[in-house]
């Protein structure tokens, strides 16, 4: 501690205070997470993080400040998950399979209690608030890139591929959190298949429409589709 102190005093070479700002955000984003954000004050954040009140507001100005900081390190996480898989030399579909592995995995770890950006636009409702912003942010983000990667196997509807996609997460990130976290990230996972099928057969259809003399086979394809679990 004497070390940090002499550092937030300005006699060191700041980097024991960015350990503090990190420390700080690290217990921020466990406590906001489990317990929500207004629950947990200021006083328990400073003394959970073993720093003092003057470099909790040397870093941010108050606890809404550290709770959009709080947003942004989660999404600083999800985007270079998903930037690993997309650095990967693997197809498309292969990356958004992974994008719904990874969300199993996160509703089926201990101390899962639903996806952090629903739960914090549930505590800030106000669409102007800088916390609600954040949230709409990523998820505009996490739109685009999802949306992208369906246009990558074909651009024929890769919008409403892409909002499918979000609207898998959604429901499986809360029926996870509020029921059995199993069949959920089976569902979530057979729904995606389903969907990669769907929007594959669009861009066969496409192709084979394209092509002199021949005939769209769009309703064969399309209805061979087949979301249950294999041998249900």
């Amino acid at each position: 501690m004497e070390g940090m102190t002499r550092t937030e005093t300005g006699t060191g070479t700041g980097r024991r205070v960015s350990e503090a700002r990190e420390r700080l955000l690290r217990t921020a984003g466990q406590l906001f997470y489990a317990e929500g954000i207004h629950t947990v004050g200021v006083d328990r954040l400073v003394a959970e993080s073993k720093i003092t009140n003057a470099t909790f507001y040397r870093h941010f100005r108050s606890k809404e400040d550290l709770a959009v900081a709080y947003i942004g390190s989660v999404d600083q996480a999800v985007r270079g998950q998903i930037g690993s898989l997309m650095a990967a030399e693997v197809p498309t579909d292969s990356i958004l399979r992974g994008i719904g592995a990874s969300l199993v995995e996160q509703i089926r770890s201990p101390g899962y209690r639903g996806c952090a950006f629903l739960n914090a636009a549930a505590e800030f409702p106000d669409p102007d608030h800088p916390v609600h912003r954040a949230v709409v942010q990523h998820r505009e983000w996490f739109l685009r890139t999802v949306t992208g990667l369906f246009a990558d196997i074909t651009a024929t509807q890769a919008d409403h591929a892409g909002r499918h996609f979000v609207m898998l997460r959604d429901g499986a990130m809360s029926a996870g959190y509020l029921g059995d976290p199993v069949p959920a990230g089976e569902t979530l996972l057979r729904g995606i298949e389903g969907l990669l099928r769907i929007h594959a057969a669009r861009g066969l259809d496409e192709r084979t429409a394209s092509a002199p003399g021949q005939v769209s086979p769009a309703a064969t394809t399309v209805s061979d589709i087949e979301c249950s679990p294999p041998g249900a």
